[in-house]
């Protein structure tokens, strides 16, 4: 299997082109920093990804945005930090701040000459528009939680996606679904026979960061470490062809 078999390649952007974990620590900066026993970054992710996770199952049509204020709420209840409504709602419209992965916009304007760039993301469209201003490329098709009235990792996002697909003429067989994720993509990637492509940004870290535990490890069909050395995959298939 290569690369050069593929017609679209569909991605998750937070955490895999936008870089959600620093721009998550740097949102709740003023609120760590207050919690009343010292927080490592990572203990301040997987408590988002924990609240995070529980929102989205018990909301999963509220636009994202909108979601934020509650997990921002929900932390500084778990850290004992007193904070307004307006400090919730503030960090709420924080994505737009959150920054790309230096590799990706240049990795995306190379993708584009070869493939159709779809996103898949649990963002609303509005704190979208914002990270594609940063991402600067346009996507064939964008599909948000806001769109489907649901987030990932439900079924109901990729049988959304893959119906959208087919109608403009690629099927699933022809999709790479690129993700860093292994709860929010790679998981239901397997169980929708998806072929995927795992983007592995915390390579050098422990751990699952501002993602849950999948449980057991999906399978991947594809690992690189950074977008670059996806593009330098693709170059090298391409030469030897």
């Amino acid at each position: 299997m290569l690369l050069t078999d593929f017609d679209a390649l569909t991605f998750d952007c937070y955490g895999t082109l936008i870089d959600w974990e620093t721009g998550m620590v740097e949102g709740l900066k003023s609120l760590s920093d207050r919690a009343k026993r010292p927080l490592t970054r990572d203990q301040i992710l997987e408590a988002h990804a924990r609240h995070e996770s529980s929102q989205q199952r018990y909301t999963p049509a509220k636009r994202y945005r909108d979601l934020l204020p509650i997990v921002y709420k929900r932390l500084a209840e778990e850290w004992g930090v007193h904070v307004t409504h307006e400090d919730c709602v503030e960090y709420g419209r924080s994505v737009g701040n959150w920054p790309a992965f230096e590799d990706s916009p240049g990795a995306l304007q190379y993708l584009k000459k070869y493939f159709k760039l779809v996103i898949l993301s649990n963002v609303d469209n509005e704190s979208f528009q914002a990270s594609n201003r940063r991402l600067q490329v346009e996507f064939d098709a964008i599909y948000t939680a806001e769109d489907i009235g649901s987030y990932k990792p439900s079924a109901r996002n990729f049988d959304y996606m893959i119906e959208k697909m087919e109608e403009i003429g690629i099927g699933k067989e022809k999709i790479l679904h690129t993700a860093e994720s292994m709860f929010h993509d790679h998981k239901p990637a397997n169980g929708h026979g998806l072929k995927s492509c795992w983007i592995y940004r915390r390579h050098e870290q422990q751990g699952f960061g501002a993602t849950m535990n999948p449980g057991q490890m999906p399978n991947v069909d594809f690992k690189f470490d950074s977008m670059l050395d996806l593009v330098k995959a693709h170059q090298e298939q391409l030469r030897v062809k």
